[in-house]
């Protein structure tokens, strides 16, 4: 049958990644379209002109057998001067929240005056408050692909967050140094997983300053002008020159030719070792590879290298190396399929004796660094001395041997750089400038990997890495709300533009997360400015509340809760847990009681962690995952663990940033009220009725508008 009526269209919350992007107002007009009827469904509409099927959008008016008996009106009349106006206008009544559009742009504006309103309350307490966090994205192109289900790892998983590292770059961190370097080694991956990072000056001072000299992705074709072991020499050359060291210093690297011919001698006669059906194995596409000629000509190319020690680190690097005396006279490389770096024979160098090691211990994340000069030009010493291979004596301590090294090796038609670990900032930049001086000279574009640039508050870096089932973004922290929201905003639609979504759909059609959290960290702009640690009585507020309204750990959660989870509350596990944190909770008003009264801060920021360290964890003992994650506050392992961090685990990854937005003004709200006001209620003993109660929506809703109230009338 034939329809007529209305078609109304609205302009869209988002404009969709593929096809035409729709209207730019609500409107409607006048509109027909064509139905039939399907047994047990009904009458189902057919529009020609979009090629769709009929929705929500189409408004019937009449319906007949044929056009003409559904027009309005109908018939004949004489010749006449007629005027004919009409009007048709679409007004939104009501709209329900939705995961595209959360908040109406009224609700949105006094969310922002909130914001700014609470920002200026922490700047006259004078709390400096930073805040980051680890939102996790999934293709909205393959969802139910493993990696994005359960695989940490995946080629297209590396592709995508190699496309949102290259679109967040100039956003967040222009002139920044881009790193493809190896992340965490878990219980049962092969290898490590890789990680890509972005560092850069808050000074504004340029890190890497050409974009053309990174290489985003591997070209296609080797440079015409060299072949792959030329390349490697002659920039490995270059940086040699420009650090003031002789050429002969830089040295090829092989693989072990030894492992390869025993390998190929013990295969049948009937098999060959290039054939495709046997390349699943990463072991024997590497044999593969080797036998292919890659026996005999290097890998890649090693210079040993480190600085002579200074006492002040703003003077100028001075670099030393030598020749490695090794027993076979060339490099081979430690087999295996990983960096070059990675593979070095560092276990066939001469030993150093004990009391001969240079030591360096990390540096106090708590110490006063000097300012970060601007980049210099290194001038290359012309009258570097041609090295000579020294070998130490059986018995005798090889005291100057450099083992740090930095390598040059040609995988997929693109140049690596390894960087070897560096102490002291102030070097690593150095060299960093030296090899984009380099790359530079010779029109070579360089992808950077190996030893990141040392932990210093004076250096930020966001990162992407993979976990399973996500991709999860390390984002810098936030010193202001309108970074914040700027930050996250941009985040979110940078991730939407490389088809990254932020959340999943169960078989029923209902939205959940992307299954990977939004944890979220608190902190300052160095470990020494943490609100955590100059206030100590601020994480037992946070712990406390947190403990007596349970709408604050699973409201915002995801599927999964309770003792075995990601995220366990503090009374999820042992029983006695409460009582023995009652007796740390005492401990801290004995220790810094009295300080807090009288206005002084933490001069014992360590104690913080040893009385709490062993009640925040989860039923294995580990600190990491449980709701209040203290790992990196003041961990008793080493400074890369004492940076003034509180994590915050029990959040879910919402569909929208600003839900995600929302939810960090809950919590800066919250340090604030326990800032000007220490929360010291008694922890609840809830027994079987927090799972019993909580887990029904109408007493999570009555504890949340408890937590409102109580906000508004502090």
């Amino acid at each position: 049958r034939f329809a007529s009526g209305y078609l109304i269209q609205l302009v869209a919350d988002q404009k969709p990644l593929d096809g035409p992007s729709g209207t730019a107002v609500d409107f409607t007009d006048l509109h027909a379209w064509a139905e039939a009827y399907v047994p047990g469904a009904g009458w189902i509409g057919l529009d020609p002109t979009s090629g769709l099927l009929t929705g929500e959008s189409h408004i019937p008016l009449a319906c007949a057998a044929v056009p003409t008996s559904a027009a309005p009106v109908i018939g004949m009349t004489d010749v006449c001067k007629s005027t004919l106006h009409f009007e048709m206008k679409v007004t939104r009544i009501h709209e329900d929240p939705r995961v595209t559009r959360p908040y109406t742009e009224e609700q949105w504006a006094d969310i922002n005056a909130l914001g700014e309103r609470i920002d200026k309350e922490l700047n006259k307490e004078k709390v400096k408050l930073t805040m980051g966090g680890e939102p996790t994205f999934v293709s909205v192109d393959d969802m139910d692909g493993p990696e994005w289900n359960f695989a940490a790892l995946s080629p297209k998983k590396l592709e995508l967050a190699t496309e949102l590292l290259h679109r967040l770059r100039p956003k967040f961190a222009p002139g920044s140094l881009v790193h493809f370097g190896q992340g965490k080694w878990y219980p049962g991956d092969p290898l490590p997983r890789w990680a890509l990072s972005c560092w850069w000056r808050p000074d504004g001072e340029a890190v890497w300053e050409d974009e053309s000299l990174i290489a985003w992705t591997p070209p296609n074709k080797a440079p015409k002008s060299a072949t792959t072991q030329d390349t490697t020499r002659i920039f490995a050359t270059e940086v040699a020159r420009r650090l003031g060291l002789h050429a002969d210093y830089v040295q090829p690297a092989y693989e072990n030719p030894w492992r390869v011919i025993r390998d190929e001698s013990a295969l049948p006669v009937n098999i060959d070792p290039l054939a495709a059906n046997i390349r699943d194995s990463a072991e024997r596409q590497q044999l593969a590879d080797q036998l292919a000629g890659k026996i005999g000509k290097p890998v890649g190319h090693v210079l040993p290298i480190k600085t002579v020690t200074r006492t002040k680190a703003s003077a100028p690097s001075m670099w030393r190396s030598n020749l490695w005396p090794l027993r076979t006279g060339h490099i081979f490389l430690v087999e295996g399929t990983s960096p070059m770096g990675l593979r070095l024979p560092l276990s066939s160098l001469p030993v150093v004796a004990p009391e001969d090691e240079d030591l360096h211990p990390p540096a106090d994340p708590f110490d006063d660094k000097e300012v970060l000069g601007k980049r210099n030009k290194a001038a290359a010493n012309a009258e570097a001395k041609k090295p000579t291979r020294k070998t130490p004596k059986v018995g005798e301590s090889a005291r100057e041997l450099v083992k740090t090294a930095a390598c040059f090796e040609m995988r997929g038609n693109c140049l690596y750089i390894f960087m070897p670990p560096l102490q002291m900032l102030e070097d690593y930049l150095r060299l960093l400038h030296v090899i984009e001086d380099s790359a530079r000279e010779l029109k070579q574009p360089v992808r950077i990997e190996g030893y990141a640039p040392p932990a210093d508050a004076r250096i930020r870096k966001f990162a992407i890495t993979p976990d399973p089932g996500v991709i999860e973004v390390n984002i810098h922290p936030a010193n202001t709300w309108r970074e914040l929201v700027d930050t996250t905003t941009t985040l979110y639609e940078e991730a939407r533009q490389t088809r990254l979504g932020t959340e999943k759909f169960q078989l029923d059609g209902r939205h959940t997360g992307t299954g990977g959290g939004n944890h979220v960290t608190v902190g300052g702009a160095t470990p020494a400015e943490s609100p955590l640690l100059r206030r100590p009585d601020l994480l037992r507020s946070l712990i406390t509340y947190w403990q007596n309204h349970p709408a604050l750990s699973y409201l915002f959660s995801g599927m999964f809760i309770g003792p075995t989870s990601q995220s366990p509350r503090v009374d999820e596990a042992r029983d006695d847990n409460l009582y023995e944190l009652e007796i740390a909770f005492e401990q801290l008003e004995a220790a810094f009681g009295a300080q807090v009264k009288q206005g002084k801060e933490n001069d014992r920021p360590w104690l913080v962690d040893r009385l709490l360290r062993n009640f925040l964890i989860d039923l294995t003992g580990n600190t990491h995952r449980a709701e209040f994650s203290i790992d990196k506050l003041y961990s008793p392992d080493g400074p890369t663990g004492r940076l003034g961090l509180l994590e915050f685990r029990a959040f879910e990854m919402p569909p929208h940033s600003r839900m995600s937005a929302a939810q960090m003004l809950l919590l800066r709200a919250l340090i604030l009220r326990f800032w000007k006001q220490p929360y010291k209620a008694r922890l609840v003993h809830w027994g079987t009725e927090l799972h019993d109660r909580f887990m029904l929506p109408y007493f999570v809703a009555a504890d949340m508008k408890a937590v409102v109230d109580d906000l508004q009338h502090a």
